[in-house]
C-alpha cells in the first residue's frame, strides 16, 4: 500500500481525473455522508463538494491529507492534523479515515491506520486522538479493535454533533539489540 499526500495547495484545483477517483471513493460512503450530514444528498455527491471539502481540509496550516492506493486504485483516504486547534491538547489527530466502500473488509483502513501511527510515531509523537460521531457505531467499533480508547465526550467543533474522542498511545518499539558476534566471523573470539 502507497500512501501519499494530496497534491494540492489552497487555491489550486485538484486534477479532474483525480477529482473524479475522490469523488467516487465518498459517494461509496453513503450511509457514512447521511450519519454525518455533511453533504446535502449523500446519494448525489458531486465532485465540486468533494473539492470543497478536501480545499477545507488543506487551508489548515497543520493539516495532511494523504491518499491510499494499493496497485494504483484509490482504495481510502486520510486526513491528519498535526497540531489540534485546542493548545492544551498535546496530541495530533486523524480528522478522517474513509475506505471505499466496495473495498472494506480486506484490511486496508487497519494498514492506512498503522501507517499513519508509524508516521507519528517516527515524528516523536506519543500518542494520536480522533473523534468519532455518536451516530456512527461501526467507526466506533473499528477502532476501538485497533486498541483505541475512549477519553472523552463532547461535540466536534466544525458542526455540533455529539461524538466520542478515542486516544492512542504510541510507544517506542523496544530495539533489538545487536547480535552478539560468532568467534569464527573475525569477532572478539577470533585467534
Amino acid at each position: 500500500m502507497l500512501l501519499a499526500p494530496l497534491p494540492l495547495t489552497p487555491g489550486h484545483d485538484i486534477p479532474a481525473s483525480l477529482l473524479a477517483e475522490l469523488t467516487a471513493l465518498y459517494a461509496s460512503q453513503r450511509a457514512f455522508h447521511a450519519a454525518g450530514g455533511e453533504f446535502p444528498d449523500p446519494d448525489d455527491i458531486r465532485p465540486e463538494q468533494v473539492a470543497e471539502a478536501l480545499a477545507g481540509e488543506v487551508a489548515h496550516p497543520d493539516a495532511e491529507v494523504l491518499l491510499a492506493r494499493v496497485d494504483g486504485a484509490l482504495v481510502g483516504i486520510v486526513v491528519t492534523l498535526a497540531r489540534h486547534p485546542d493548545p492544551a491538547d498535546p496530541d495530533p489527530w486523524i480528522g478522517l479515515l474513509m475506505v471505499d466502500a466496495a473495498r472494506q473488509g480486506r484490511g486496508y483502513g487497519r494498514r492506512i491506520a498503522e501507517t499513519v501511527e508509524a508516521r507519528f510515531r517516527a515524528a516523536g509523537r506519543s500518542a494520536v486522538r480522533l473523534a468519532v460521531l455518536d451516530t456512527n457505531p461501526g467507526g466506533l467499533a473499528f477502532w476501538t479493535a485497533l486498541g483505541y480508547e475512549v477519553v472523552d465526550h463532547r461535540r466536534d467543533r466544525r458542526h455540533g454533533r455529539p461524538c466520542t474522542v478515542l486516544r492512542k498511545p504510541l510507544p517506542t518499539p523496544p530495539r533489538t539489540p545487536p547480535a552478539p558476534s560468532s568467534p569464527g566471523a573475525g569477532g572478539p573470539g577470533r585467534r
